[in-house]
């Protein structure tokens, strides 16, 4: 069975104006924006978002560039099949991506700006496609196991960890998205802006992904994703030499100031922006400063 039960989007759609298109991925509908013209420049979300965080990325880049932001499977308006159809796990979304952008026939030069889950996905996609890479962005994420001594914050522990509670308290009550919405910004959110980035999560069945995205995390050999992250922690390197803006949200209970190090420890030419006054949601709480960096940095970068 696939659950997708109607999502109203009237009571954010001035901020979220774009046209919905559709792919067949798998499967199942993969939901993804497709807005302007020129090089391509692809967003990848994380969880509990879905392209609606990006909204004003897509503004400021689609009338000079082909902006792409897709909806991982069980997020946003893409189709949400249940846990016996469809796995849920890391692998899935990296395929499901590159199969998007194989059927969009992006044969390159593209840039990928990626956010939370964004970065494993997005990235892991990118070392597939790696002539077709220019540039990176970099938005209070990971590409990496946790810095040494790093432990999984109390929050995720909790859901990772498949106690009945979790289960209850994110299907249930979507504690996991709406929690997020207090959590993940240092500013306060607008109820437009809460009710876009929370919308697609409406229900026990629909709030399937913000779930096993959690449980998926590995920390451990034994866990299904750890290879997948291996693999990409290991030959990340073979990005260095692209261009790269990492744009930070210094007060980030997960990602935080140690990650960050960790990402100019292993890109050194990185051009870093950080803020005191910004958090997870980063592109939240400094919308403008990100919007502008990421234009200038793709001018100063061109193909």
């Amino acid at each position: 069975m696939s659950y997708n039960h109607e999502i109203d989007l009237a009571p954010f759609r001035r901020l979220y104006p774009f046209t919905s298109h559709f792919k067949k991925i798998n499967g199942f509908d993969y939901h993804y924006l497709d807005e302007g013209q020129g090089e391509p420049v692809v967003m990848v979300h994380g969880n509990p978002t879905w392209s609606f965080y990006f909204r004003e990325l897509v503004r400021t880049l689609s009338p000079r560039y082909r902006v792409i932001v897709p909806d991982h499977i069980g997020c946003g308006l893409s189709a949400k099949p249940s846990p016996a159809r469809y796995p849920y796990r890391l692998q899935n979304r990296i395929d499901d991506l590159e199969a998007l952008l194989g059927q969009l026939n992006l044969s390159g030069p593209v840039t990928f700006i990626v956010h939370d889950w964004g970065g494993v996905i997005g990235l892991a996609v990118a070392l597939r496609r790696l002539e077709t890479v220019r540039r990176l962005v970099i938005l209070n994420t990971a590409a990496f196991f946790p810095p040494a001594g790093k432990a999984l914050p109390w929050q995720l522990k909790i859901v990772r960890n498949l106690s009945p509670f979790a289960t209850i308290a994110v299907q249930g009550f979507n504690l996991f998205s709406r929690g997020a919405v207090y959590m993940a910004a240092f500013n306060r959110l607008s109820p437009a802006v809460k009710a876009g980035l929370t919308a697609p999560y409406n229900n026990w069945n629909n709030r399937i992904a913000t779930l096993k995205f959690v449980q998926d995390i590995p920390l451990a050999p034994q866990d299904p994703s750890f290879d997948r992250v291996k693999h990409l922690d290991d030959d990340l390197q073979k990005l260095a030499d692209r261009p790269m803006l990492i744009c930070w949200g210094k007060r980030d209970f997960v990602f935080d100031t140690d990650y960050l190090a960790e990402w100019q420890r292993r890109f050194p030419k990185a051009d870093i922006h950080a803020w005191d006054d910004a958090g997870h949601y980063v592109l939240e709480d400094q919308p403008e400063r990100v919007c502008s960096l990421v234009k200038d940095f793709l001018e100063k970068n061109p193909v």
